[in-house]
């Protein structure tokens, strides 16, 4: 295979329809988009087609979609388990080569990529000499580069070159490089009533913080992969025992497979598990819990019946929080099996259970928009909606997540006032009944899979949510501590305890240089206010005109609504495209470190595109 590729040639990304990780993909296709080249992403269809390619009726769907498209360039992602990478991609690439699809055998294919886990792109490495790999861990231009194309024709605007980043990145790299956050010791939190108990909750446990002036509550994600249900589980619990020894980490998230979330009580029986702890019992939610204390446990939501989950999680872990995607988690991301608007009505539901149990809720949406390739704009106005049907529902304590480095090359600067806009337009809900916690965390597909690398990341990052709100020392409220090793593997509670000394250090180290002056004060950088004061002047205009337009708002209707009427892009949306045609039709791009709207070249202002929303479906409604 030649391995280079011109602009005249067509493009092909695929994955399985089991593999939720589509952030690489849609980033890719939108990075190559922009250069000029024509992107083919493949359907649901052959999704499934890819998980078993050596199915006849398999093998012929893969080869008509290559044919049908004319693609010449043929990219494939699995970032699950590395040895099903490795046997996924085998059983592709037997087929590619046994129908002669090859550009070697006469073909039209004249290259190859793989994007996965390290060590599966090591492995594919060595078995095919001529496949490119992509570890995550690579800029634009080296993408380029590697793929023979001219960097050149990559557009302006893709690369952080802030002071501000440059700063972070070394303030990263000096407590990296000095090692003195290996010290870092747990902190105390048993002081209040009720530590520990079956009445411990995560407001108390916020609470105390803000009284004795302790770090943010940190949580974590873990969940070892074993392809035995029964061992992941086992294997599980003894983690939890172990992060509850050790005592650095406040939350433990339990990273459920994909079947706990689609299938649970189920019998699974050779259903691929999709990653993740095969929790498919009440018995062993008991069991985690009782060997997680004194830590609060959580653990993702389902894809179906999800007030009888979220029941079961109240009884059996006393959850610290549910968190549910209202419109995700659905058809239309691959994750579930209901439509939109019953996925919303079940949604919309289960909030009001949650409600009346007095737990905290988190509406984990924004970011999922993002992944999409939505605007900034969107982001902030999600997240709004969001919180505001949490409010109307009944909910008193609200947990505002604000994922980072969202999309990965969104500049810091940007970050910082996408996060202060849509931190100040959700707390504009508070009142004596309704409270916004802040929660922070590092981008999904930011941090490297060298690990030296990520480590600095995960501290600059540190400093990048420690500036949201600079000279506020209770926020943030919780911290999501994503492992420096999970651009490579999954955390072991080792890992996990590092990445939280790292954490706890960083911030601490970050407010100290902030007192002597060491740094600049962000709380006034100009460029953020500006920023800031415009997404959220924008995004007023979009809230408004949506609840002005789309009757009773706030229903799963509405929101439903709120969907096909394209008032939030999703121009990258994998799945359901056709149902959707105004969500996805929006052009966004990424310039500058910041993601917004284009039409005819230009960006597009939110007053005007609220005009054209309103005319189209006005003429729509006529017909």
């Amino acid at each position: 295979m030649s391995n280079t590729i011109t602009l005249t040639d067509t493009i092909g990304l695929a994955k399985t329809d089991f593999d939720a990780h589509t952030l690489g993909i849609a980033t890719i296709n939108e990075f190559l988009t922009e250069c000029g080249f024509k992107v083919v992403v493949a359907n649901s269809e052959v999704s499934k087609a890819i998980t078993n390619p050596r199915n006849i009726y398999n093998s012929s769907l893969i080869e008509k979609w290559i044919i049908k498209n004319n693609i010449q360039a043929l990219g494939f992602s699995y970032r699950l388990n590395v040895d099903d990478a490795v046997l996924i991609f085998q059983k592709l690439m037997y087929q590619l080569e046994s129908k002669k699809m090859l550009e070697k055998d006469g073909g039209k294919l004249k290259s190859i990529w793989f994007a996965g886990l390290p060590e599966a792109c090591n492995k594919i490495k060595y078995l095919y000499k001529d496949v490119i790999v992509f570890y995550g861990d690579e800029s634009f231009t080296d993408s380029l580069k590697m793929l023979g194309i001219d960097p050149s024709i990559a557009p302006k605007g893709f690369k952080d070159e802030s002071t501000y980043k440059i700063t972070i990145d070394g303030f990263g790299k000096e407590v990296i490089d000095k090692g003195d956050y290996i010290s870092t010791l747990p902190v105390d939190r048993s002081g209040y009533k009720n530590f520990g108990t079956a009445n411990d909750g995560l407001i108390d446990r916020i609470n105390h913080g803000r009284n004795n002036n302790l770090p943010p509550v940190i949580r974590a994600h873990a969940g070892p992969y074993i392809e035995n249900r029964h061992e992941s589980v086992k294997q599980f619990i003894e983690w939890s025992r172990l992060l509850a020894h050790s005592g650095y980490l406040d939350v433990l998230s339990i990273g459920t497979s994909q079947l706990t979330q689609s299938k649970f009580g189920e019998t699974w029986g050779d259903l691929p598990n999709g990653g993740g702890v095969g929790v498919n019992s009440p018995e062993e939610y008991e069991r985690i819990y009782k060997a997680a204390k004194p830590m609060l446990v959580r653990t993702y939501s389902g894809t179906k019946n999800l007030c009888k989950q979220a029941k079961i999680h109240e009884k059996t872990l006393n959850i610290a929080w549910h968190a549910l995607s209202l419109w995700w988690f659905s058809k239309i991301d691959g994750r579930g099996n209901l439509n939109l608007l019953d996925n919303l009505t079940e949604h919309f539901e289960t909030i009001k259970y949650i409600a009346k149990s007095g737990k905290p809720y988190e509406a984990n949406v924004a970011h999922h928009f993002a992944f999409r390739s939505s605007d900034d704009i969107s982001y902030v106005v999600s997240a709004f909606l969001a919180a505001k049907a949490a409010k109307k529902l009944g909910i008193k304590h609200f947990i505002l997540q604000i994922m980072l480095n969202d999309p990965k090359h969104t500049s810091a600067i940007n970050d910082l006032a996408k996060a202060r806009a849509t931190l100040s337009i959700v707390k504009s809900l508070e009142d004596s009944n309704y409270k916004v916690f802040l929660q922070t965390r590092v981008g999904l597909s930011y941090l490297s899979y060298n690990i030296d690398k990520a480590k600095k990341q995960l501290a600059s990052i540190t400093a990048l949510m420690d500036d949201i709100e600079p000279f506020n020392s209770q926020s943030p409220d919780i911290i999501h501590v994503v492992s420096y090793s999970e651009g490579n593997d999954l955390a072991t509670p080792e890992i996990i305890d590092k990445s939280i000394k790292i954490t706890l250090f960083s911030l601490n180290k970050y407010r100290e240089y902030r007192e002597k002056g060491w740094i600049d004060n962000m709380g006034e950088n100009p460029y953020v206010n500006n920023r800031m004061h415009h997404l959220i002047n924008e995004a007023k205009i979009v809230i408004n005109t949506i609840e002005n337009n789309i009757k009773d708002t706030y229903t799963p209707q509405g929101f439903y609504d709120i969907f096909k009427m394209g008032f939030l892009p999703v121009p990258k949306l994998m799945y359901c495209r056709e149902e959707f045609p105004e969500a996805v039709k929006w052009n966004t791009k990424l310039r500058n470190g910041s993601v917004d709207i284009y039409l005819d070249g230009k960006i597009i202002s939110a007053k005007d595109r609220m005009n054209l929303i309103i005319r189209r479906n006005i003429r729509n409604d006529k017909n």
